[in-house]
């Protein structure tokens, strides 16, 4: 739980109009308390009309449709993996269990007196939610969709009348956030459109007492208590798109009308707020990039079809993210690994192994059209033929779009430097967005590198929210990331998990991204004033190189970390660290076709089970290290060793090879699954995180140079 100092800190990044507004809030919980509001009276026969046009489910190609049922067998079987936690009680879930602490949230609290935030009351309450954003349901009722299998339906069916009759309006923790409320409205909008033809579907929705109690308290939940002020980021575009989503395909209550203008206005202007001009989501976090993206797609799409007039501006900020992340993914479709990750989405209709960001890009490719420097995209997601076929013809963007892919996105403080299979993010954005910064990490002039889509030196990733205070810390932290640390202190002050009291600011002082030959970046932050941290980064060929300088008073003693990848081994020679990784397989855009990491929240095979925290590990000076990727020589009886992803022995595949000359003026060491303190990890996915390699030159940085030679 929060203690007082969290609560004033928190005030302090408020404006006048925000308290009054939580005052306000705060005032409706306590009478919602004791007078629970009462829906109007149902129509006699409502009607469901936002179906999809005839035709459509034909058109999902064989693959995603395989893949897609292979994720609905396995719910069938009554198996699910939520952050890296398997479940098997899907068949008839405990809404309030969380697997990982074997914890139950309460669930007859008023909603308000629910302490979600506390592991030991509640559990990880992560856990709690994702199941109950219902977007399992909507696989399972796009498995009816493609096959007609009656099962897939009726599995839906319990779980909806499982759901409804234990969680009543504002009791327990589903009745907390938002966000959640707006991602399960939009999973019931899609469940009841994708079971159209089944019996049953008119007694589950339409004449279901239940299911009319439910939709109208969500709806006026959101009308209500909308998300504003410092914490108005992601989870106020969630709320917009659920209210939206349900007031155009559900349409039935006095209030629907009102509540279908109030979200689109809501969603037009907070979709501009959250993001850039350059198109890139203004929280900074790349997952929340697509969040946000998936939300206001879906909400946009539904209320085109519901003859709902979309402002124009609202499509052009769809278009704008769409070209930005065809701009900054590598060549196997992966964006930056940058901030918050929590593995959200807004709407799943296929199955785990579709990429995420193939299937955006196809979406917005038949929404938007596809300039010619976009990357190639395959389009065989399920998504994509079925949110596009509800669009309507007329005109759904206007605005330019770039000429050439864009390198530098210069408001988001984003650059990207690109030579044959290198990619290289250079970080010179603001800290985060808004007062608080709820998602950003102390990351300023980090830099991130991948060598045909394989993380070479990696953002560690995000593991956790609530519950271990340790780990969020150390994830978000500035030695978390491939930067400089000076005084053992991060570049911005954190006061909470999802807070910061103050921001680095930093400037970008030049960029050179030409066609063809070398590229160019530097850039600088005054987080550790009156000294300041100047980084340059230079990628010619083959070749990347970093120098880093402390300029001006204030110097001490720092440390400079490099990351590398959980598919990376590595061998330390004084300050020459030879790297190797296998190559990797498959086709861009898929889930297997990174050789390193989870795509789409599919944990790579080591992941499961590689979050035990491992033994400290000490460095490797001059001693070759095994071939198990991200390990250190620390003999046989090491308990990770063969364990961590990517061996190099696994299958006798090709091996790619780099070279990094270290900075001579610190003393390196490399760490690995460290615990305490928390050193050498990586987190593939929310809740999962598995021991990598890192490298620590420690010492008083003034000039340094490091090298990066890729064979």
């Amino acid at each position: 739980m929060m203690g007082p100092g969290w609560y004033l800190r928190r005030l302090s990044r408020m404006g006048p109009a925000e308290v009054v507004g939580r005052a306000r809030h705060a005032v409706v919980q306590r009478q919602w308390r004791t007078a629970l509001p009462t829906p109007p009276l149902w129509p006699a026969h409502p009607r469901f009309t936002a179906v999809l046009p005839a035709g459509v489910v034909g058109k999902v190609s064989a693959e995603a449709a395989s893949r897609l049922l292979a994720t609905a067998d396995e719910l069938m079987a009554g198996r699910a993996e939520y952050f890296g936690v398997v479940r098997s009680d899907m068949a008839s879930p405990d809404w309030f269990l969380d697997p990982k602490t074997g914890r139950r949230a309460p669930s007859e609290l008023y909603a308000f007196d629910v302490p979600y935030r506390s592991e030991d009351t509640v559990g990880d309450i992560k856990q709690i939610w994702e199941p109950s954003r219902h977007q399992h349901l909507t696989v399972l009722a796009a498995a009816y969709a493609l096959t007609g299998t009656p099962a897939y339906a009726a599995r839906a069916a319990s779980h909806l009348r499982s759901w409804w009759a234990e969680n009543p309006p504002l009791r327990g923790p589903h009745w907390v956030s938002g966000i959640e409320l707006g991602i399960r409205l939009l999973s019931w909008v899609w469940t009841r459109r994708l079971l159209e033809g089944w019996d049953g579907v008119g007694e589950l929705f339409e004449d279901n007492p239940d299911f009319q109690l439910q939709l109208w308290h969500h709806q006026n939940w959101l009308a209500t208590l909308r998300s504003h002020g410092s914490s108005a980021n992601n989870h106020v575009i969630a709320e917009d798109a659920g209210l939206l989503a349900a007031a155009c395909a559900f349409g039935w209550f006095p209030e629907s009308a009102g509540w279908r203008a109030s979200a689109m206005r809501s969603l037009d202007a907070q979709l501009g707020r959250n993001t850039f001009p350059s198109g890139l989501n203004a929280e900074l976090a790349s997952e929340y990039h697509g969040l946000v993206l998936e939300l206001g797609l879906a909400a946009a799409v539904e209320a085109d079809a519901a003859g709902t007039p979309v402002p124009e501006s609202t499509w052009d900020v769809l278009l704008r993210m769409t070209d930005a992340l065809a701009s900054i993914v590598d060549n196997r479709l992966r964006p930056p690994r940058q901030g918050d990750a929590d593995d959200g989405f807004g709407l799943i209709v296929d199955g785990l192994e579709t990429g995420r960001w193939a299937s955006l890009l196809a979406t917005g490719e038949v929404l938007f059209g596809r300039p010619a420097w976009w990357p190639p995209v395959p389009g065989d997601d399920v998504r994509t033929p079925l949110l596009t076929s509800l669009a309507s013809r007329t005109s759904r963007a206007s605005g330019a779009r770039p000429g050439r892919r864009p390198a530098h996105l210069r408001d988001a403080g984003m650059t990207i430097l690109r030579s044959g299979r290198i990619w290289a993010r250079c970080d010179g954005g603001p800290h985060g967005f808004l007062s608080i910064a709820a998602h950003a990490h102390a990351d300023a002039l980090s830099v991130e590198v991948r060598h045909d889509g394989v993380d070479i030196l990696a953002d560690p990733g995000t593991f956790c929210y609530h519950g271990e205070p340790q780990w969020r810390s150390y994830f978000r932290s500035t030695l978390g990331h491939n930067t400089l640390e000076l005084g053992g202190r991060d570049q911005s002050v954190s006061g909470g998990p999802f807070l910061w009291t103050r921001h680095a600011v930093t400037k970008v002082l030049a960029v050179e991204t030409p066609p063809t030959g070398a590229s160019r970046w530097m850039a600088a932050h005054d987080g550790y004033a009156p000294a300041a941290h100047r980084r340059t980064v230079e990628l010619d060929g083959n070749v990347l190189k970093i120098v880093d300088e402390v300029l001006g008073e204030g110097g001490s003693e720092g440390r400079l970390a490099f990351h590398l990848g959980p598919s990376v081994t590595v061998t330390l020679d004084g300050t020459t660290a030879r790297l190797s990784w296998p190559a990797p397989t498959g086709v861009p855009g898929s889930a297997a076709g990174v050789a390193s990491g989870a795509v789409s929240g599919v944990p790579s095979p080591a992941a499961v089970g590689a979050a035990v925290p491992g033994e400290p590990s000490p460095a490797a000076v001059g001693t070759a290290v095994p071939d198990v990727p991200g390990s250190v020589a620390t003999g046989a009886s090491d308990p990770l060793v063969g364990r961590v992803s990517g061996s190099l022995a696994a299958d006798g595949g090709a091996v790619r090879t780099a070279v990094m000359e270290l900075p001579p003026e610190l003393s390196w060491t490399a760490h690995r699954g460290e615990t305490d303190p928390p050193l050498g990890w990586y987190s593939a996915g929310f809740g999962r995180k598995e021991p990598s390699t890192t490298l620590v030159g420690s010492g008083t940085p003034g000039h340094l140079t490091t090298l990066l030679r890729f064979s």
